[in-house]
This record gives C-alpha cells, sequence and structure tokens, in this order.
C-alpha cells in the first residue's frame, strides 16, 4: 500500500530518539515530553487549495529533515512501518 498526501499534508517518517547523550548522560522520558519531534519528509502535499484557486506552496520538500510539536501528528502503520501525518501549517522548523 502507498500513501499519497492530499492538500496541505505531510508524510513523515519517525527518527529514533536519542536516550543517551554524546557524553554519556541517559536523557528520561520526562525531559523529551516537551521537546519538538523530528522526522524525515516522505511524501508531501499539492498544498491547500486557496480562495483564489491557487495552491499554496509547499515549504518543505522530501528527503528533508523537520521539526514539528509533539500533539501534531496522526500516527498511521503500514506493514509494520510506522508513519506521521501532519499538515504543514504543524512544521516549525526544517533541520539543516
Amino acid at each position: 500500500m502507498n500513501l499519497r498526501p492530499v492538500s496541505d499534508h505531510i508524510i513523515l517518517k519517525p527518527m529514533d530518539k536519542e536516550t543517551v547523550t554524546a557524553s554519556g548522560i541517559i536523557i528520561p522520558d520526562t525531559v523529551e515530553k516537551e521537546k519538538p519531534e523530528q522526522a524525515e519528509v516522505l511524501a508531501v502535499g499539492p498544498g491547500k487549495m486557496l480562495e483564489n484557486g491557487q495552491r499554496q506552496i509547499m515549504e518543505v520538500q522530501v528527503g528533508q529533515k523537520v521539526m514539528f510539536k509533539k500533539w501534531a501528528p496522526d500516527e498511521v502503520e503500514i506493514d509494520k512501518q510506522k508513519y506521521l501525518i501532519i499538515k504543514s501549517e504543524d512544521v516549525i522548523a526544517i533541520v539543516e
């Protein structure tokens, strides 16, 4: 099964969270709760239809890594792989 986002939706592949820092400090789950999430962009919709009949320009591209608020995504699982679906307005940064 393939997923193709519509409107201004973005399909993401979650990135593994670091549980230990480079210096060996263990990061407890409670610290991670308030931090934004990161994921890789797998697919981007064509953009939301605006009132003037044109499409909103999507700011992210396939392959980029993005940050978004923890509460934003809908989770889906296909063939034992977890995917996240968010709207473009929920992206807070592109990781470079």
